[in-house]
Formats: C-alpha cells, structure tokens, sequence
C-alpha cells in the first residue's frame, strides 16, 4: 500500500468517488486550478473538468446553498469551506435547509451533500482560521458529523460520506494535513461511519478524544505507561452520531475517564461525553470524569501554544484521576 499524507489521502478519496460516479462533483473557493487552499483538490480539475470540479464566488451560503439545489437533482455535491471558520454564513442553510430535507418532506427527499473544512488550531491561524465549532454542528439533528485522526481515517470515512444519503459535516484536523503519514489502502476502501477506534489498548484510564487531539492523547498515554499506567485512547472518529457503546465499553473497563477536545471548554463536545458518561455508567466510575480542553476565549495567536491542550495537560488530568 501507498503511503500517504491526510492531505494526499483525501485527495485520493476524491479522485476515487469523481472516477467512479458521475453524480459526484465539487465546489468551492479556489478548489479548481489551484487546487485549494491546503491543495488538497490539485489536480482534480485538470483530470475532471470545470463543470465536475468547479471554482465559486466568495460566498459561503451560496455554496452550500448551491450544493443542497445539486443535491436535490441528483447530483452528490462535495462542498468545500476553505476554513471551518468562514462556515456561520452559510450556517442558516446547513441547519435550516441541508440538516431537514429529509425531515420536512417526510422521507421523500435526501440531500446527500458532503462539506468539508480544515478545523483546528496547530499551524498559527490565529482568531479566524483556527476555530472548533464541532459542537454547533453536533446540535443540529439530521447530520451525520465526522473528524477523521489518521490519513487512512480521512480516505475510508470520507468514501462512507460520499458513499450514504445524509449530509455529512466533514471536518479536518488541518494541523495533521502533512504531519502523518502511513499506509493507506488503493482504490475504494471504506470505514464505516458511527464507528469508534480503540488508537491504544489500555486498562486503567480511559482518553476520549477525536481529530487533532488524538495524536496528543497517544503521546499522554505513553508517557503514563513510565509511571505505570495503562490508559486507554479511544478516537470517536463520528461524533454525530456516537458510538456510545465503544464509549462505554472503554468507560467501563477503566473506570476513569478525561475528555480531550481542543474547543472552548462551555458547552463543548466533552459535556455531552460526561453527560452520557454521567447517566449510564456513574457507578462504574472511580474517579470524577475530567476534561482537557481550550479555553473560554477567542482562539489567540501568540499564545497558541498555550491555548491548545498538550501532552503534559493531558497527564496531568491523568495523574489526578489515578491519584483519587
């Protein structure tokens, strides 16, 4: 198997499903002749044509708009938001519009729209090109919202996406775009979505997390194993919707638990996870459940480094938890 780049491997997806089926186009800012901001469509437009790969105005709610009329005729739009950051313009059409099709005309109509967008810090965007606003999407019933951690993630659940009759919300951790690289099958693969991946075995306390946190939760959980512990790295890959089961199956084996996500800490993802957590395996914990996170504040700059949880965060929160 080829080795790849998360960025290569998406690429790759792309080319499989333009190749394979017709319906399937893209759209966005720039995604044609340069390639996108990242590159990741480079080349597409040279092999697929403008009309299958194709450049739009700067106008978030037009392209997902646009993608969800596609959508409705036929087509299976892949639309792309250059940074997750720019999406709140087109935020009334994704949950207004692309999130109840299905709903409102009582199954007669899917809208089978994949957007994708890098999301994260790690690469000193600063304010507006660093966001995490997973937990906005993971609201909003009717979407299914993915965040792949490896490049062999990115190809198979993003085949999946393309793959279902649902909107997919396919978000990239972009500080991982070229910073992995493994093997990555050829052709259509597939991974399949709801699905949760146990990154590292683990017996003693459990690291929920997703996206560009895994790699952090992986590095914690070695440095645990030099104190004597055996923690456990769960990557939720689809958080919307949840693998509760994995979830309480790496809950229940540990009996303690730290939620690692790099979005504000109100209201994020990692409430949900405690809330769940909370309700149907309270008795199995022996040790409150702790979240890492980002802070309450706009994403800054400078201080990035600081924001973002890292390593030693994570086995502090992990210390604590054992030490109860």
């Amino acid at each position: 198997m080829p080795q790849m780049t998360m960025v290569q491997a998406i690429q790759d997806a792309l080319r499989v499903a333009l190749r394979e089926d017709p319906r399937v186009v893209v759209l966005g800012e720039d995604v044609g002749k340069n390639g996108g901001v990242f590159r990741v469509t480079e080349g597409l437009q040279a092999e697929f044509g403008a009309e299958r790969v194709s450049d739009t105005p700067l106008a978030e709610n037009g392209i997902v708009g646009g993608a969800i009329g596609m959508a409705l005729y036929g087509l299976r739009p892949v639309a792309e938001i250059q940074f997750v950051d720019f999406v709140y313009p087109a935020f009334d059409q994704i949950v207004s519009e692309l999130a109840k099709l299905r709903w409102r005309s009582a199954g007669q109509y899917s809208c089978p729209v994949v957007v994708r967008a890098p999301y994260g810090g790690g690469i000193r965007g600063g304010l507006y090109h660093s966001q995490s606003p997973e937990a906005y999407f993971c609201h909003t019933a009717g979407l299914t919202v993915v965040i792949p951690s490896t490049p062999a993630d990115a190809k198979g659940l993003l085949l999946s996406a393309l793959a279902g009759e649902d909107p997919v919300i396919f978000l990239e951790p972009k500080r991982l775009y070229r910073t992995i690289k493994e093997e990555v099958p050829e052709g259509r693969t597939a991974v399949p979505l709801a699905k949760a991946r146990v990154a590292r075995e683990g017996t003693d306390c459990a690291v929920i997390c997703y996206g560009a946190m895994v790699p952090v939760a992986l590095e914690a959980a070695g440095a645990a194993e030099q104190r004597g512990w055996s923690v456990e790295v769960l990557d939720l890959r689809t958080l919307l919707p949840l693998d509760s089961a994995a979830l309480l199956a790496s809950v229940r084996k540990c009996g303690r638990v730290v939620i690692l996500h790099e979005a504000p800490r109100t209201c994020g993802y990692g409430a949900e996870l405690a809330a769940l957590i909370a309700e149907q395996a309270l008795t199995d914990l022996q040790a409150p459940v702790l979240r890492v996170t980002g802070y309450d504040t706009p994403f800054p700059y400078t201080l990035e480094h600081s924001y973002l949880p890292d390593p030693p965060r994570v086995l502090r929160a992990v210390e604590h938890v054992m030490s109860y």
